[in-house]
């Protein structure tokens, strides 16, 4: 295990694979299925809340003052990102089929990492309270606009955005969040000082929608529609899209003469993808059969990106040291 650790592979990432194996080889059926949707919904539900009750409106006030680095954190995640997954989208999108291309771009406009992209910045010696403010704003924007400018890309493709999927997100997503930050004054207190339970809470709910969503696609027999060669192409654009995001963060991070400090802030918060956020706003957007297939790219980014980022960290703080 500590070698596995030395290379960015921790407890959870097994976790996930393994809850990934399971749903692949062993999914609920029946009223199991019920059962575990039903579950999987509120879990989601008590994670936004928790989201909305941890949030502190001061941090993200305070950190606005760094507007450059702010806007340069934002116009990555909801501009470059969006851009370049269209981008790959019309390139590999006849290889990739149309559940991994929609994954794809789905991918592109997620919000940034919260806890590992501050914690790597922290590891390079970055601005930490730069990075909360990052990542902070990028989630509280993402609750909404994720949503919506996937319902955009589904109309682009002839799919529309049903009255259903938008209720669904104001109920599952957006109201239990509000309710969070209207709470924090009362709760914020007790939320902060059991951290331990707010973990187990939130990555508890990520293994049971990724157990969810692959088990569902393994019913819908939606794996064997994917061909090998489309899984292998998936494999290799999203690692081309972190290549080609993290080069434009150190390039931007130049260009705009930003502080050594500033730059890692750049660097981790404009090139992660949250997995966190985007399996629950995938659940509230997507039919159950077909979240599996859709959220493959993301998996495979959240768990490259890791992995990329931890050896980067790393390598700076040693730079840093020496």
């Amino acid at each position: 295990m500590q070698a596995l650790k030395r290379i960015g592979i921790d407890t959870y990432m097994l976790l996930l694979i393994g809850m990934v194996l399971l749903g692949l080889l062993l999914p609920a059926r029946g009223m199991a299925a019920e059962i575990l949707r039903g579950a999987t919904f509120w879990a989601v539900t008590l994670l936004f809340f928790l989201y909305g009750a941890k949030l502190d409106p001061a941090s993200v006030r305070a950190g606005l003052l760094n507007l450059r680095l702010q806007g340069l954190t934002f116009g990555a995640t909801y501009a470059l990102f969006p851009v370049l997954g269209i981008g790959l989208a019309a390139l590999f999108g006849g290889v990739l089929g149309p559940e991994l291309t929609l994954g794809l771009l789905f991918l592109a406009v997620l919000p940034s990492t919260v806890q590992s992209s501050i914690a790597f910045t922290s590891i390079a010696g970055g601005n930490v309270p730069a990075a909360i403010c990052a990542a902070s704003l990028s989630n509280l924007v993402g609750v909404v606009l994720t949503p919506l400018l996937v319902t955009h890309l589904l109309h682009q493709e002839g799919g529309g955005a049903s009255l259903d999927a938008i209720q669904k997100i104001a109920v599952q997503i957006l109201l239990p969040f509000v309710a969070g930050q209207l709470l924090r004054r009362w709760i914020g207190g007790f939320v902060q000082r059991h951290r331990l339970l707010t973990m187990v809470v939130d990555r508890g709910s990520i293994l049971l929608i990724v157990y969810s969503a692959f088990g569902a696609g393994t019913v819908a027999g939606i794996w064997s529609a994917i061909p090998v060669p489309g899984l292998v192409l998936c494999f290799l654009v999203t690692a081309l899209l972190l290549a080609l995001v993290m080069g434009g963060m150190v390039g931007a991070g130049r260009l705009f003469r930003l502080p050594s400090q500033d730059q890692a802030v750049l660097f981790f918060c404009g090139s992660t993808k949250s997995l966190a956020s985007g399996l629950p706003i995938a659940t509230a957007i997507f039919p159950a059969a077909a979240v599996g297939a859709i959220v493959l790219p993301v998996m495979i980014y959240h768990m490259t990106q890791l992995l990329v980022c931890s050896a980067i960290a790393q390598r700076l703080a040693r730079k840093a040291q020496a």
